[in-house]
C-alpha cells in the first residue's frame, strides 16, 4: 500500500472516529463491513473536498485549483489509472459501480461555495446546490445499498434535499458567521426582508416565517422519501430509513423551538438516537 493510500485510509478512519455516536455512525453500523467501509470512503472524500470549500485556507482561485486537482485525479481513476489522491476510492468504485458523474457533482457543489459566498440564492439555485452537495452523495450511497437506480435515485433526490434543508435550518447562525445564507431569496423577499448581510437577515424578526416555509419544503421531501421506502424497494434500506427518521425529528424539534433569534442548534441526545433505532426496528 502506498503512502497516499494510507492517507486515504486515514481519512476514512478519521471520519469514523469523528462520527462515533452520531446518527450517521449508527446508520453505518447497520451495514456489513464491506459496505460500511465503502460508505466511509465516500464520506471521507466528501469531507476532504468540503474542507477545501469551508476552511478558508488560500484564495478562491487557489481553492478552486485544489478542487480541479480532485477532478483530474477522478478522471484518471475512471480512465484506468490509480492517482494516489483517490486510490482509496478505487476498490469501492469497482465493487459497487460508483459513478464518476456523482463524484463530479459533489465537486461542483463545493465549487459553488468557493466561487462566492452564497447569500439568499433563488429557489432554483438552492435546489441545484442541494442536488450537488447532498443528493449526489445519495446517488453514490444507493449503489452501495444495492438499490435499483429507479427507486434509488428517486430516494437520493428527495432524502438528500430533505437532509440538506434540515442542516441549512439548524446551521443558519454558523453559516451567517462566515458570510453565507442558504435561505431562498423568494421567501425572504415575500417576508419583507431586504437586508443583504447574512447576520442582519438572521436577526430579522421575520426570519421565523421564512424558515418555516423552508421546513415545509423539507417535509415534502421527507414524505416523498418515506413513500419510496414504504414500497420496500430492493436493497439495504435500513440505513436511509434511520437517517430520514433522525433528521425529520431534528427538523420537528427545530420547528418546536422556533427560528427567531436567539436560537440554539438542535441535536438529539444519544439516548434518543438509540430509541429511534429501536422504534424503526432496525436491529431486527
Amino acid at each position: 500500500m502506498t503512502n497516499a493510500e494510507n492517507i486515504g485510509g486515514a481519512a476514512a478512519a478519521a471520519v469514523q472516529k469523528k462520527a462515533a455516536g452520531s446518527s450517521f455512525y449508527l446508520a453505518m453500523r447497520l451495514m456489513p463491513r464491506e459496505e460500511r467501509d465503502a460508505m466511509f470512503a465516500i464520506y471521507a472524500f466528501c469531507r476532504k473536498v468540503d474542507d477545501i470549500a469551508d476552511d478558508g485556507v488560500g484564495t478562491r482561485p487557489e481553492r478552486h485549483e485544489k478542487l480541479e486537482q480532485w477532478r483530474a485525479d477522478l478522471a484518471g481513476l475512471y480512465a484506468g489509472g490509480k492517482p494516489p489522491r483517490v486510490a482509496f476510492l478505487a476498490p469501492h468504485v469497482t465493487a459497487y459501480g460508483l459513478r464518476l458523474e456523482d463524484f463530479i457533482a459533489v465537486l461542483d457543489g463545493m465549487d459553488m461555495d468557493v466561487a462566492e459566498d452564497i447569500v439568499a440564492p433563488d429557489l432554483a439555485t438552492l435546489d441545484l446546490y442541494c442536488d450537488r452537495v447532498a443528493s449526489a452523495v445519495g446517488r453514490l450511497s444507493i449503489k452501495v445499498f444495492g438499490m435499483d437506480e429507479g427507486p434509488g435515485f428517486d430516494l437520493a433526490h428527495h432524502l438528500g434535499r430533505a437532509l440538506q434543508l434540515t442542516n441549512i435550518l439548524r446551521d443558519i447562525d454558523e453559516d451567517a458567521a462566515i458570510g453565507r445564507l442558504y435561505l431562498p431569496r423568494e421567501y425572504l423577499q415575500e417576508a419583507g426582508i431586504t437586508a443583504l448581510d447574512p447576520k442582519a437577515i438572521v436577526a430579522s424578526p421575520c426570519i421565523d416565517g421564512v424558515c418555516r416555509r423552508v421546513a415545509k419544503l423539507a417535509h415534502h421531501h421527507y414524505d416523498e422519501a418515506q413513500r419510496i421506502l414504504a414500497a420496500r424497494p430492493r436493497g439495504r434500506i435500513k440505513t436511509p430509513r434511520l437517517m430520514g427518521a433522525v433528521y425529520s425529528e431534528i427538523l420537528a424539534a427545530s420547528e418546536a423551538q422556533g427560528f427567531a433569534a436567539p436560537r440554539r442548534r438542535v441535536s438529539l441526545p444519544k439516548t434518543r438516537l438509540l430509541s429511534l433505532v429501536l422504534r424503526q426496528g432496525l436491529f431486527s
